[in-house]
């Protein structure tokens, strides 16, 4: 090993022992479910901000989108951040608050068991169904962060791919298995300042490398359709193909995937003070922005450093270790710089494991609290319960490594199949459940169904087709489980008295 890498994975290796003993500290308060999935309902407004927009991220921001901008320009990717832009602010102004005390006044502690108490199910089946969907689409999504992992130390280490992403994951399972809900929050705060220090060093010594910001500019411009809003470049042909307002719109829809997210709309559920959301909204809105510009910048810096000399041209779903390779550059002035690069690295891996503990502490939820103890009857005391959880977590953790072992898998694609899922299930579901009194159970349950079904159903029997119909697949499902619940509803009895007391109780201000 080189005195180079010697001081990198000292860096990465302090940040991950931290992140262990921040799980090991909150192993001695987690007591019951309600630590274990909320924290109590303890968190302050900047964990809360921070936890969200760090476990909403994901490798995604530090990998797959300075990727789509390295290799299509900016297109693309713009439209995506600004509809994940609106998104944020929306979920966090309509929904946060109503969820915070709706979910307090049921005493729901997880998104299906809010779903299963705010239609008084006796039965549990939202509960069972809501659960299922989480365990379904989130091993994907935990896959794309353990493939980050991989990427990022095969192609700065050369060690085995499958070897690195096998060994990020145990740290990830431990720290949540340990902690909890209280551990994953505290250890996003930390991630995603990380990641802001990762996003900013990478973006100055990029553009110095380049030859100064003029020089990327004139690289970028000298490509047709790179820096177009209405268009796309090929990378391989040298040519613009339009971007039209249809599919405009559908890349768009990654906005709507906020109203179903179960990693995040915890958060909302988890904050000690309702009034304190205000706050987490405005620091989330604006974190979420600056971080999506610089990492779509990033790309094009990228770009061109390549152009001038300091790096390779990166092909296909390699262009998504961009900034592995930047702080490759970085580290090579010293041991400072080494060190530097390995906070970087860090970063990646901040930013992958933030939202991979919160994506398996909600599927371990779902199988222990509302599965098997809701759905089934199975009573368990609060032992029992988390050891369930954590034995699942250490599951969905198996089979996502085992879906993540092609080194060649896009993090981009996966992430956006297993987002589009979520807010084709439960996104328009959560705002009926929130703001229309007239809602039901078999609505809902419609709804869900529908949403997520297709999902499936478009991605692979209706997308292919192209033209028109090449629209992604979370728009289609959001409006027709938006069309289910309301026309389910309208069909089937109405909610009683009881449940339209509570609906209102949720709507006062205390």
């Amino acid at each position: 090993m080189t005195t180079t890498n010697f001081f990198i994975v000292t860096a990465i290796v302090i940040y991950l022992l931290v992140m262990l003993a921040i799980g090991f500290r909150f192993s001695k308060k987690t007591t019951s479910s309600e630590d274990f999935y909320l924290g109590g309902r303890k968190m302050g407004p900047l964990v809360t901000a921070m936890s969200a927009e760090a476990s909403d991220m994901s490798s995604w921001l530090l990998m797959g989108l300075p990727g789509v901008a390295y290799l299509s320009g900016v297109c693309d990717a713009a439209w995506t951040a600004i509809g994940l832009a609106i998104g944020t602010w929306l979920n966090w102004y309509f929904v946060s608050r109503r969820l915070r005390r709706y979910s307090n006044n049921i005493q729901a502690i997880t998104v299906p068991e809010f779903f299963s108490k705010r239609f008084h199910d006796k039965s549990n089946t939202l509960n069972a169904i809501a659960a299922l969907v989480i365990i379904i689409f989130f091993i994907p999504y935990t896959a794309s962060g353990f493939a980050a992992c991989g990427k990022l130390f095969n192609s700065l280490f050369h060690v085995d791919y499958t070897a690195a992403m096998v060994v990020s994951a145990l740290v990830i399972i431990s720290y949540t298995i340990m902690g909890g809900f209280g551990a994953v929050s505290t250890t996003d705060l930390i991630q995603s300042v990380v990641m802001t220090i990762a996003l900013i060093t990478v973006l100055g010594y990029g553009i110095t490398t380049a030859g100064g910001w003029g020089a990327v500019m004139a690289n970028a411009q000298a490509l047709p359709g790179y820096l177009s809003l209405n268009a796309m470049h090929d990378a391989t042909a040298g040519t613009a193909s339009p971007y039209g307002f249809i599919t405009i719109i559908s890349t768009c829809a990654w906005g709507l995937g906020y109203f179903g997210m179960p990693h995040i709309l915890v958060r909302f559920m988890a904050i000690e003070d309702e009034k304190k959301l205000v706050l987490s909204r405005r620091i989330a809105s604006v974190w979420v922005v600056i971080a999506m510009a610089v990492a779509i910048i990033i790309g094009i810096v990228g770009l061109g450093m390549t152009n001038a000399g300091a790096l390779e041209f990166l092909e296909g779903s390699t262009s998504e270790t961009i900034i592995v390779r930047i702080a490759g550059l970085i580290s090579q002035h010293g041991v400072f710089t080494a060190l530097l690069a390995g906070v970087i690295l860090a970063g990646i891996l901040a930013a992958t494991m933030s939202t991979s503990d919160s994506q398996m502490l909600a599927a371990a939820s779902g199988v222990s609290q509302n599965i098997v103890q809701e759905f089934f009857h199975v009573k368990l005391d609060e032992k029992k319960s988390l050891l369930i959880a954590r034995i699942t977590i250490v599951c969905i953790a198996i089979v996502g490594i085992f879906l993540a072992r092609d080194p060649n898998s896009s993090v981009f694609a996966i992430v956006s199949f297993a987002w589009a899922g979520f807010g084709g299930a439960f996104g328009a579901v959560m705002l009926c459940a929130l703001f229309w009194k007239r809602c039901n159970k078999w609505g809902a349950l419609a709804g869900m169904v529908s949403g997520g079904a297709t999902v499936f159903i478009w991605k692979y029997l209706v997308r292919p087709i192209g033209g028109a119909w090449n629209i992604y697949e979370l728009l289609p499902a959001f409006l027709v489980s938006l069309v289910f619940i309301i026309v389910v509803s309208l069909l089937t009895k109405a909610p009683d008295e009881s449940i339209i007391k509570e609906f209102e109780e949720a709507k006062l201000v205390k």
